[in-house]
């Protein structure tokens, strides 16, 4: 993000990327190649002004954030529950029972596919099965009690 002060050079006004309208400020924010007003340029969850509040801002997902929520959202999330490497803060992970993978690794142990938002899935003893796949499957057509199935969610959260 640039915050420039608008040159005496006589141009054609620029046209705000937030509200559409001309730029007659003496200043404006240049980020994510376009322009904006000072006050238009804000967090997409807790609405802070971000020319007010730092020199950078981050886009992922569609939002444009601030530091603190870039970080909440999105921070470093440790190392994945599968493979046991880092997971960098911007790669986007799949969560379950609190753990973090990176999306390549959240896959049944069984069969290995890969589980994709709004999969169904099972996690038995840290490990995660496929619908298909769960363990005693057999046993729990008879008198068991079947296994709670959790939903496949991502590290995007609306704010």
């Amino acid at each position: 993000m640039v915050n420039s002060q608008a040159s005496g050079v006589s141009s054609a006004p620029r046209s705000c990327a937030g509200c559409g309208g001309k730029i007659a400020d003496r200043f404006l924010l240049f980020s994510m190649e376009r322009y904006w007003h000072t006050r238009c340029l804000k967090c997409s969850c807790c609405q802070a002004q971000l020319g007010d509040i730092g020199t950078s801002c981050y886009s992922k997902g569609g939002m444009i954030l601030c530091r603190s929520d870039y970080i909440r959202l999105f921070g470093h999330s440790g190392a994945c529950s599968t493979c046991g490497q880092s997971i960098p803060a911007n790669e986007m992970v799949m969560r379950a029972q609190g753990n973090a993978y990176h999306l390549k690794c959240f896959s049944c142990a069984t069969c290995r596919t890969r589980l994709m938002p709004g999969d169904r899935f099972h996690y038995i003893n840290g490990t995660i099965f496929c619908e298909h796949d769960r363990p005693g499957a057999v046993l729990l057509s008879s008198h068991l009690l079947p296994l709670q199935s959790s939903s496949v969610l991502t590290d995007q959260k609306v704010c």
